[in-house]
């Protein structure tokens, strides 16, 4: 359809949306509009009470989890407000519809002992083995996302201020810090690894094999390889290392403020999940600090 074609190529060039993005986009609006053909209904003309049988069709007949309805229906309003600002539709019906209660649901991190285990994994007598560690490092170190990631150029990185300029979600610049460890990572895979990677003369950090740029499913099937040869029994995804970095930052005494401003979150509603995962630590404090909690009984 012309119009989805013109909407991912707003998406990609005009909103910086990643290519991982891109994609649930395309899959969520494809299966709107397949819908709407076994319904006969034009998306034109789609009313409000349509937009309430497809929820219905998802939520019942599909058994989709409140996180997925949500997703799919923030997928088809935005392509509808893209319609109305086109001057196509005068009225984006998608704007009046709720979707069902997310679950809540703790974000997944790794303790320090497990990341130990991680980092010790990769091979750094090898170009690709010094990568790896620099990806994990870096995705620990600075809470990147992995679209951010794999965007990083080298020009971008400031060795001497350990610092990095990220360009973020709708184009937002900011500028992540990063430690000694990442430091020394970077220095060495810098010096030696993609050195005999680059084969193309790239601009970019993360490399593959080939010399082309690393994509966000090359990082994730590296991090499926790296936990599989540990004895930690958890997946892996890249969003993982994001939510260790901000809630180790927050178990040290990190305030919430600084961690949204790291984690590049346009409102602090999206970061205060993590205090959640902390509630442990503040049970240890209160039972260790608090005078009356340690009287025996």
């Amino acid at each position: 359809m012309e119009q989805l074609k013109a909407f991912l190529e707003y998406l990609v060039y005009q909103r910086n949306y990643s290519s991982y993005t891109v994609v649930n986009y395309k899959n969520d609006l494809e299966e709107y509009f397949s819908y709407l053909e076994k319904e006969g209904i034009c998306y034109k003309d789609v009313l409000y009470s349509d937009v309430r049988l497809y929820l219905m069709y998802l939520k019942d007949e599909k058994k989709e989890k409140s996180s997925s309805i949500n997703r799919k229906l923030s997928s088809i309003r935005s392509f509808y407000k893209y319609l109305v600002h086109q001057g196509i539709l005068v009225n984006n019906v998608f704007s009046y519809l709720r979707g069902p209660k997310k679950e809540k649901k703790l974000p997944r991190y790794f303790e320090y002992n497990e990341l130990e285990q991680l980092f010790s994994v990769p091979d750094i007598s090898t170009s690709l083995g010094q990568r790896d560690l620099l990806i994990l490092e870096l995705l620990y170190a600075t809470g990147v996302r992995v679209g951010e990631l794999v965007s990083i150029q080298v020009s971008d990185i400031d060795i001497s201020n350990q610092s990095i300029l990220i360009l973020g979600k709708g184009n937002k610049e900011r500028v992540v810090e990063f430690g000694e460890y990442a430091l020394d990572s970077l220095k060495e895979y810098l010096k030696d690894g993609r050195n005999k990677l680059d084969k193309k003369n790239s601009p970019y950090l993360f490399l593959n094999n080939q010399g082309g740029v690393l994509t966000e499913r090359g990082v994730r099937y590296i991090l499926d390889a790296l936990i599989k040869k540990t004895t930690l029994a958890k997946s892996i995804s890249p969003h993982m290392l994001r939510h260790s970095f901000a809630t180790h930052l927050l178990n040290e005494g990190c305030d919430l403020l600084s961690v949204q401003k790291l984690l590049g979150h346009d409102s602090i509603s999206s970061t205060q999940i993590y205090t959640h995962v902390t509630t442990d630590r503040l049970k240890d404090v209160y039972y260790h600090a608090f005078p009356r909690a340690r009287m025996p009984k």
